[in-house]
Parts: structure tokens; sequence; C-alpha cells
């Protein structure tokens, strides 16, 4: 039976089957080796127009959202934190039936997870999640693909997530392997692993699966044997002072060191969602340098800029995961 996601919402890997998630894989590589080899798809969403709503700014996001788009012969409109009136003077609920009337698809980026839900509840089109505080599914797609090409499978693949496990990133990494059949390991202090709840629901798609969910305290025993090491920064900018203080003292004996790398698998790759904290070569990181004493927080440089990070194939296929979820969803390729 041929998989059809046309008018389907993409708001977290929850509430896509392990099929449906291959098919979203499947096409991202079909179009990636189109782009490539220099084959156009602009006829593909000829004439459609979709809107970005960003709360939080971002590179990846925002180009991957605006090159796909004009790759699909899409029209596409941004609206930054200055630019919308969403949830200020314009409730989530009006906003969504108001774009909804005048684009065929809306990315939101921003915050509480329940926002991106309200505007897909009350829009008539397509609503993507391009992050919020509890899920991240673009970037699943982007980092599911990286794996698949670099390793050649998915299924049985040991990934370790390694630092803050409650919040995004952690996460969408412990759906993502719970759907796929991967072995997920949170190694992290127990107070950072991801809620009960969540583990939970994934403890039911791993039963389907075949995937494992593991949580693990001590380092050597968290990395040994896995075939990706992933990492995120441990704090968002804006939190407060004490915040930083706490997460590093907690956080600092779970760095990505090559130590570590050398503790997995014969082929491990590294993979980090960026950006990143590696060095001091950015206003953040000389400012978090100089204040706590470090030259690199959650990645050493060395491992940032080692064989084994694939970071930047990582980044890239953002663009072509987005592409394929949006033509998905659109029908783009649908007969």
């Amino acid at each position: 039976m041929a998989v059809s996601l046309k008018g389907r919402d993409f708001l977290t890997l929850k509430d896509f089957t392990k099929e449906e998630i291959e098919y979203m894989l499947d096409l991202a590589a079909d179009l990636k080796e189109k782009k490539k080899k220099g084959i156009l798809t602009k006829d593909a969403l000829q004439g459609k127009n979709i809107v970005l709503i960003f709360e939080k700014t971002s590179t990846r996001t925002r180009c991957s959202f605006e090159v796909a788009g004009h790759d699909l012969g899409m029209e596409v409109t941004y609206l930054d934190p200055a630019g919308s009136q969403i949830g200020k003077k314009e409730s989530i609920a009006d906003t969504a039936r108001v774009l909804s009337r005048m684009y065929d698809g809306i990315e939101y980026r921003g915050y509480g997870q329940s926002i991106v839900e309200e505007l897909a509840n009350y829009s008539s089109v397509p609503v993507w999640n391009g992050l919020t505080n509890e899920y991240h599914p673009t970037q699943m797609l982007a980092d599911l693909l990286t794996i698949r090409e670099q390793l050649g499978r998915l299924e049985g693949v040991k990934l370790t997530y390694m630092g803050d496990a409650r919040y995004n990133m952690g996460n969408s990494l412990m759906i993502a392997c719970a759907k796929m059949g991967m072995h997920f390991t949170a190694c992290a202090p127990k107070a950072y692993f991801p809620n009960q709840k969540l583990i939970a629901e994934c403890e039911e798609f791993a039963k389907i699966s075949g995937a494992t969910l593991t949580f693990e305290e001590d380092v050597k025993k968290g990395t040994e044997g896995a075939d990706v090491i992933y990492t995120d920064i441990w704090v968002s900018m804006g939190e407060p002072d004490e915040v930083w203080q706490n997460r590093i003292d907690a956080l600092l004996p779970y760095r990505v060191t090559m130590d570590v790398m050398r503790n997995g698998a014969d082929d491990v790759i590294f993979l980090h969602c960026l950006p990143s904290y590696h060095d001091r070569n950015t206003t953040i990181g000389q400012a978090v340098g100089e204040k706590f004493g470090l030259m690199e927080l959650e990645v050493t440089n060395e491992v940032f800029e080692s064989e084994y990070s694939r970071v930047f194939d990582e980044a890239e296929n953002r663009m072509h995961t987005i592409k394929a979820m949006m033509a998905a969803t659109l029908g783009a390729f649908e007969k």
C-alpha cells in the first residue's frame, strides 16, 4: 500500500509510523540526489505559498525551509520575532485561521509545543514544527538520514545522547530511536533523564520496533560500543547565570572528548544539531569562556573537527529532509 501524507501536520515523530518515516527519508534521499545532479523540481509545488513563523531565530532551520521551498517552486514568507502578532495582539487560533486562508503550509519555531498544536488545530493547511521546547522533529529526519548514509542502516544502531536529555533533543532522539528500531541511551546525571511519561510512551513504540531504551549515569558504560555519539548545547542564551553554572557543574563530566569517541564502535560517528560551543570563536563562546574559564563546553574542538564528526553532513541534510517533509505533506508527487 502506497504511503500518503498529504494534508498531515508534522508536529512530532510520535504521530508517524516507521514506514511513514522511512518514506520521508527515501524521498529526501531521492531529492538530494536530484539536487546534486542539477535536476530541477520547481514544478513540484509551483504556485504554492508557505509562511515561516520564527519566535526563535535560527540559521539552519530558516535556510533549510527557504531553500527547500524555492527548490519545490514555492514562494516563502518569513516572519521574524517582531514580524508577527501571534499570541500578542492576535490569538494563536485567529492567526492560524487567517494564515491558512493565505498560505498552503505554516511553519512554527518557538516555545511551547502547545502553541504549534493549537496552530495545527485551527489551521486548514499543514502545520510544521521547526522546533519547540519539547520536540524538534525536522532535526530528527536529518539525523536519521545522516546515520543511514554514514552507517548504511538504522535498525540496530546504538545511539548515545550525552548531556541534558530532558528537552527537545533528548526527547526527540528517544522517540526517533524507539520508532526506528534503534538502541537509545541517555548518558547523563539521573536528574537530566527524560520524563517518565514520555519514556513510557517510547517503551510502547520500542515493543513494536525492537528498539531498546537505556538510561546510564556512567560515561564509560553509556558510550561503550556506541555507533553514534550525540550531544547538544547545555544552556540556551537568556537563561540566568546560575543556570549556566549549575549545568556546567553537572554536565562537564559528560563532555564529548576523544576518549569518549574511542570508547564507541570502530565506525562510530559524532553528531550535533548545532550551534556548538566547541571553541571561543563566537561572541557567546568568548563570553562563556571568560566567565567560566572554559575553552569548550559540550564537545571538545578536537572531536568537532575530527574524522568522527559528521555535523556538516547533518546540517546539509536539514534542507533535503525538510524538502521531503513539505513535499509529502503537500502532496507534491502524488498522482
